[in-house]
């Protein structure tokens, strides 16, 4: 039976998100087994004039190239992938993995190889260049690592995915002209003291036109400016493994303790490059139907009450000048029912246990947004 959500999303995502136009040509790029919205994308995107491009995608069959790879086969998959990238005008990928897990024992070597000569130079382009959208789509693993039935967790995450993204970019408006305007912030909470600048970067609105689900105000530390510590109060899930109890230590912008459950694994992900140590990202995560983690990063870098302190690459619309083949949004959740926190720009106190305290800021609190 055919789902009327289905083709309320797959026109969300090509009209608003993509902006799709007449001659347009959209990589539809489809990770796990289910096809419904790449269904339903197709056909937005011929009614929208385009011309649709689907790639299918193999978690187990990545793993198994992954486990023998070369930099010499690396390099010749980038080559390939690369040039259709550069061809392309939108780019859609549509996650619904049923095992996150698959690549936890790719060898860190291949791994690496993997992230700095395959994803990083694909990747960037596509980045950079098309008018892109990524989203999850809802199966039972994911309905699992929620806590929720398979049919409660796709009511979920069609109200999620297409809550009023157009209020929310208007409400954020304020918030961007505060970041623009900050320079010293402070961050306290459980475990918790960190300062750091954000004086003349950028703050980027995210309400719809990058991810689905949405909800996020983004910008960057200035790279050397970042002390104190930071203990993440949410599990992660990374290059196949998940971390939990991550806790860092920063001396001017650098991380240099790490600590987890798999410490190990750690400090080998943030020995990647140079970059990998410093922070590419600072968010304030405010979806209003997002409450708890679900470990997806796409989820859970939204969750209101939140934000995320991302080690590795910024993004080029708010370029701190750090470089890295990693990007790691790590979340750290301020509600008062997992500890509260304190978010101060300036020294004024802007958000306390996971709501904003000023009044040009409180059309953001998940009361208004919904």
């Amino acid at each position: 039976m055919h789902d009327a959500r289905v083709s309320d999303l797959a026109r969300l995502l090509v009209q608003y998100s993509m902006e799709v136009k007449q001659g347009d040509k959209v990589l539809v790029d489809l990770f796990g087994g289910r096809d419904e919205l790449a269904r339903a994308l197709i056909d937005e995107v011929f009614q929208a004039g385009g011309y649709p491009l689907v790639q299918l995608n193999h978690d187990a069959l990545l793993r198994r190239q992954l486990l023998f790879t070369s930099e010499e086969h690396m390099d010749l998959l980038a080559k390939y992938d690369l040039a259709r990238m550069q061809d392309m005008d939108c780019y859609v990928a549509i996650r619904g993995r049923q095992n996150i897990n698959e690549l936890a024992d790719v060898p860190p070597d291949k791994m690496k190889a993997y992230t700095e000569r395959y994803h990083r130079v694909v990747h960037n382009e596509r980045i950079n260049n098309t008018r892109w959208v990524v989203l999850r789509y809802p199966n039972p693993s994911m309905a699992q690592l929620a806590g929720m039935s398979t049919e409660a967790f796709e009511d979920f995450y069609f109200n999620v995915c297409t809550v009023d993204y157009q209020r929310m970019d208007q409400a954020m408006k304020p918030l961007v002209e505060r970041m623009e305007k900050a320079d010293h912030v402070h961050i306290k909470g459980p475990g918790t003291d960190l300062t750091f600048s954000i004086k003349g970067l950028p703050a980027i609105k995210c309400a719809g036109k990058a991810n689905i689900p949405d909800g996020e105000v983004f910008t960057a530390p200035v790279r050397e400016s970042v002390n104190g510590v930071l203990t993440y109060n949410t599990s992660s899930v990374y290059q196949g493994t998940t971390f939990e109890n991550i806790r860092f230590e920063f001396q001017n912008g650098k991380i240099v303790k790490a600590t987890a459950n798999n410490t190990e694994k750690l400090n080998h992900i943030l020995d990647t490059d140079e970059g990998a140590r410093y922070i590419g990202e600072f968010s304030l995560g405010v979806n209003p139907h997002i409450h708890h983690p679900m470990l997806d990063t796409l989820f859970d870098e939204k969750i209101n009450g939140s934000f995320h302190f991302t080690p590795g690459r910024a993004y080029e619309e708010c370029n701190n000048g750090n470089k890295s083949a990693i990007h790691w949004d790590i979340v750290n959740i301020q509600r008062s029912d997992y500890g509260g926190g304190e978010i101060y720009f300036d020294g004024e106190l802007i958000r306390k246990d996971g709501l904003f305290t000023v009044s040009d800021l409180e059309p953001l609190n998940p009361e208004n947004l919904k």
